[in-house]
């Protein structure tokens, strides 16, 4: 068949598709209707909006070792084909992503193999904003932990705990990777806060706003070599996490899910 016929092909596929997902969702928003639902389903158990934990990845997002991680080009275009078509080339260790137990031990769990029920989990949040303001190499110690357990409760089962340090709002700047020329600034998990969420909580994930879970100057990734091999998994360039509640969020991790990957971007929201 001739390129200008498949094309035409798809075309008229992609038409007739829209067409029956415009009349699904109108049949759908009427059912609603009828129901009296005001809020999607998965908001029924008392959360009443959604906030974007997700940075936007582009070619100059940084990245830990400092080089492009991500890039797009364009194999088609509507112009010209009547539709848009990119390959992605990407680091699994870009923007906002996934750290699977595989990433730092020999047969951890790969992204592919994380449980989906760990990709659901409360989210717990240590501010330590102030302190990383004047100490851009502080870390999340044992007793922020237990202060935020003195004033939150007990952490959850299969809970994400993530450190706020304010770092996400540097992305856009060298500030966010801070390198001095010898080392990198930025906060982290210390891991003795990492062994004990292991060893007293049942937290299944650790989250930071920073480019990894150690802190910038980390010369042994420790926290890394803790944590991932224990069977958990970590998020590294988590966003907004001054817009949520230190406690009461559900987190949503659009995990990858690529075979054998040691991680990878994923499209990460809060429920509030």
């Amino acid at each position: 068949m001739c390129d200008i016929c498949v094309m035409n092909a798809v075309k008229d596929k992609m038409l007739s598709r829209r067409g029956f997902f415009k009349t699904a969702a109108m049949a759908g928003a009427a059912v609603a209707i009828g129901t009296g639902a005001n809020a999607p389903a998965a908001m029924a158990a008392g959360h009443s909006a959604v906030e974007d934990m997700t940075h936007t990845l582009h070619h100059g997002f940084p990245t830990y070792f400092g080089e492009p991680g991500f890039a797009m080009t364009q194999k088609f275009n509507f112009k010209e084909h009547s539709f848009n078509l990119f390959d992605l080339a990407i680091n699994e260790h870009t923007g906002t992503h996934i750290d699977a137990p595989l990433h730092f031990s020999a047969d951890g769990n790969s992204v592919d193999e994380i449980p989906v029920s760990s990709l659901v989990a409360p989210l717990c949040v240590i501010d330590i904003a102030a302190r990383a303001a004047d100490d851009a190499d502080t870390r999340v110690t044992p007793d922020d932990i237990k202060a935020w357990i003195a004033a939150n409760g007990d952490i959850p089962e299969n809970a994400c705990v993530a450190m706020n340090s304010g770092w996400g709002d540097k992305v856009d700047s060298d500030g966010f990777r801070n390198f001095d020329g010898k080392a990198m600034h930025f906060p982290g998990f210390h891991i003795e806060a990492a062994k004990m969420l292991m060893e007293e909580t049942g937290a299944a994930s650790i989250a930071v706003d920073t480019l990894s879970l150690d802190h910038g100057m980390s010369a042994d990734f420790a926290t890394h070599y803790a944590w991932l091999p224990s069977g958990r998994f970590g998020i590294e360039n988590l966003a907004n996490l001054g817009k949520v509640p230190a406690a009461g969020a559900t987190l949503v991790i659009g995990a990858p899910k690529h075979k054998g990957g040691s991680g990878g971007p994923a499209r990460i929201f809060a429920m509030v």
